[in-house]
């Protein structure tokens, strides 16, 4: 493609040469590969990850009942309450009526079985005003949520028929509320979904002005998401997948696959700003913009990677398939996006808007600078160390409440609010009867489940779990004499106040059960429940986040020390992502945890941070700002290649990405927003988190403090010290624009200056 002499080195410059050379095969290789995964995926099908994975007790009950195939059946209840103080209670023949008609209709569904009168089980409330019809699901408990649907509609009719007696009648249990955490988990992600590539290809549409433009990065990423979503497909037969990975990888895949382009696009445009020629303004963008996407993918997937040391199956799947996508986009983006715009040419601006942007006259030599941003670095260049002060101690000031972070699983109510009914239910049931909704299970297991010394155990575990105050009763025992199991129903001290339910758990595991249950030789007695699976994943998650961080960090640092030389840049980029992540953990902190200003999003204060969201955070978000700061960094070092200052070159880099940078930012504050809008609490804390995290990376961090910290270290950024010179040598492969140009011209090759001398 070249006639001078400098050579095309580095992955993404020979992808971009090929592809532009050879630009039909690799369109038809790409839309091959995409048709190709996604058909093979259809094919075999995806491997879905089980629903609970936790190790600890919960685990371990769960081993218990499967190895003795002890199927405990999905519980339901149904309420019966008086409305009113003037209601009927459970003596009246009205309410009597009541629940002889639930117990008829869910019979006559043909779905249930063991249906119990609370006559006969003696759950009626002390005040006379509530009772509890208990019944279970009939088939396999993984699919009951399937089969709820009619023994809800049953109950509905029964409460309608009811409605005039003065009663509330309600259902609530394991299977009922799955259903209506996943339709309503479901229905908020189809439309962040359905909402995120309108808005992404909005925002492209006013950033380029021109229809082509806009369209060429949204598609690429659409096309990278489903292709990624057939490769989930064949490694999940690996590494099982859930519907959450696919969401994630979408999220991940749009945001990575339009920024990818973006950077692409920019300087592809900015060249021919310049008065380049089509062919060599793609070359320089495969050059440098797209030495960057490489860089940028490779540490991006890094940070996905450190997902998979959780030991979490959801977590390990969300790694795996955000690594996917993100390698995926990034292979879109310096082969087959090169060989679009070699196609397309001048007509990339088809489309054009004439009131959004006007078209730039050639031979500019500032095109792709921002006004505002060169008055800003300008400012923050003139007083350096005032403003590396100020932006890090703002932040550190905004951080500070994640000291205080209190993570835990959310409870149906602090999940909801008040936008679900079945929550209303939660609640009153948990009023009437403490902990009953959500009781603790301890599934016993013995050599002789019948033998005196067992039996014995297990009445002074019911007596003393009363006694020391964790359960306020009955505890219920299901005997399974055959496989030498029992399971025994503990409604916790606390209900649907997680902590206070914590405590009554921690007072059965620690202090009830030794002195029963663990008096026995052979008896195995794990406590399982919501509230145990929820302290257990708590724990878990902790212990893993050690690893990931660790992981994440070292390697992260490692890439860019190779891919800069310069220990300072290594340092600088991994110190600016964490202040970065830390900021978005305070804003967590003071709008969830603590209130304030939670009604700006539509939020409320429950207390706690959801617990995956931490560690989740800080993968996602330290993988996207290396996304800012590979491609700032790279343009300064680009600068200095040239021969500027460091200084001059500082200038240059941040304001001539500035524009490229706002508008990547602000399609990922706008698509995260949308998760801030959701009605599960969760959502609102992950679409929160993100937006705000990445409104500080683009702005503060990469407009003010990291030219700022460039600035106080000089010719420090580019040093390396003589023992670490021996690494292998990633900047190989830099090419300026300069002698690239010279290279489409016969002569001898330009000069230019190698930063990386200081040392």
């Amino acid at each position: 493609m070249s006639s001078g002499s400098t050579p095309v080195r580095g992955f993404a410059a020979r992808a971009g040469a090929w592809s532009a050379q050879h630009r039909w095969a690799a369109v038809g290789v790409w839309v091959l590969f995409v048709v190709l995964a996604m058909g093979i995926g259809t094919a075999v099908g995806r491997a879905e990850a089980p629903e609970d994975d936790l190790k600890g007790e919960t685990s371990q009950a769960q081993r218990i009942t499967d190895d003795a195939g002890v199927e405990e059946p999905t519980g339901e209840t149904v309420l019966v309450q008086a409305r009113g103080k003037d209601g009927p209670k459970a003596t009246d023949p009205r309410f009597r009526a009541a629940v002889a008609d639930v117990v008829k209709a869910v019979r006559g569904t043909g779905e249930t079985s063991a249906v119990t009168s609370p006559y006969k089980s003696g759950t009626v409330s002390k005040d006379g005003r509530s009772a509890l019809v208990q019944l279970d699901l009939r088939g396999d408990p993984d699919d009951a949520m399937d089969r709820v649907e009619p023994v809800l509609k049953a109950v509905e009719d029964v409460a309608d028929r009811h409605e005039r007696a003065g009663l509330r009648i309600e259902q609530i249990g394991g299977a009922s509320m799955e259903k209506t955490f996943d339709d309503a988990f479901g229905s908020d992600f189809q439309r962040a979904e359905y909402s995120a590539v309108p808005v992404a290809f909005g925002i492209l549409l006013i950033a380029f002005g021109a229809l082509v433009a806009a369209l060429l990065p949204v598609l690429l990423a659409i096309s990278a998401i489903v292709a990624t979503m057939g490769l989930m497909a064949l490694v999940s037969h690996v590494q099982p997948m859930s519907d959450v990975a696919n969401s994630v990888m979408l999220l991940v895949g749009l945001a990575v696959g339009v920024d990818y382009c973006l950077f692409y696009l920019r300087r592809e445009r900015e060249e021919r700003e310049k008065g380049r020629d089509p062919q060599t303004a793609l070359r320089i963008a495969a050059a440098t913009s797209g030495r960057a996407v490489v860089v940028s993918g490779i540490t991006v997937c890094v940070a996905m990677a450190g997902m998979l040391f959780t030991g979490i199956t959801d977590f390990e799947a969300m790694g795996l398939a955000s690594l996917m996508v993100v390698a995926v986009a990034m292979i879109g983006s310096v082969t087959v996006l090169p060989a679009l715009l070699s196609l397309l040419g001048e007509r990339v601006e088809k489309g054009r808007l004439p009131f959004l942007r006007r078209r730039a006259r050639s031979g500019r030599q500032d095109a792709g600078e921002s006004r505002l941003w060169r008055t800003v670095v300008g400012g923050v260049l003139r007083r350096p160390l005032l403003w590396t002060v100020a932006a890090t101690g703002a932040l550190a000031a905004i951080a500070l409440p994640a000291l205080g972070m209190k993570t835990q699983e959310l409870t149906l109510d602090q999940e909801f609010g008040d936008s679900l009914p079945i929550v209303a239910t939660y609640e009153r049931v948990n009023e009437a009867f403490p902990g009953g909704a959500e009781p603790a299970e301890v599934v016993v297991e013995a050599g002789d489940i019948g033998s005196p010394a067992v039996t014995k155990a297990i009445a002074d575990f019911r007596a003393r779990a009363v006694s020391s105050g964790a359960s306020k009763g009955p505890v219920e025992v299901t005997l399974h004499k055959k496989e030498n199991v029992a399971v025994l129903s503990v409604p916790l001290v606390g209900g649907s106040d997680l902590d206070a339910a914590s405590k009554s758990l921690t007072l059965i595991r620690d202090e009830v059960r030794p002195a029963t249950l663990g008096q026995v030789d052979g008896v195995e007695a794990p406590v399982t429940g919501q509230v145990a699976a929820s302290k257990d994943f708590n724990e878990q998650l902790s212990s893993s986040v050690p690893p990931v961080f660790a992981f994440v960090v070292v390697f992260a640092f490692l890439l860019m020390l190779l891919s800069f030389r310069s220990l300072a840049v290594a340092v600088t980029s991994i110190l600016l992502n964490l202040l970065s992540v830390g900021a978005a953990y305070g804003i967590l902190v003071m709008v969830f945890q603590h209130g304030w200003g939670a009604s700006l999003v539509g939020a409320e204060g429950v207390g706690a941070i959801v617990a995956w969201l931490p560690l989740f955070l800080f993968v996602i978000l330290f993988g996207l700002s290396m996304d800012y700061h590979v491609f700032v960094v790279s343009r300064i070092r680009e600068a200095r290649l040239q021969g500027r200052t460091t200084r001059d070159a500082i200038a240059h880099g941040v304001v001539t990405t500035a524009g490229v940078v706002t508008s990547a930012a602000v399609i990922m504050v706008a698509v995260f927003a949308i998760f801030g809008t959701l009605s599960m609490q969760s959502m609102k804390q992950m679409g929160v988190g993100l937006a705000a995290a990445v409104l500080i990376d683009a702005t503060v961090i990469r407009g003010v403090l990291l030219p700022a910290v460039m600035a106080l270290l000089g010719e420090w950024n580019w040093y390396l010290p003589r023992w670490l010179r021996k690494l292998p040598d990633l900047t190989h492969d830099e090419v300026t624009p300069d002698e690239l140009a010279a290279a489409e011209r016969p002569g001898p090759p330009r000069t230019r200056t190698r930063a990386g001398s200081t040392g």
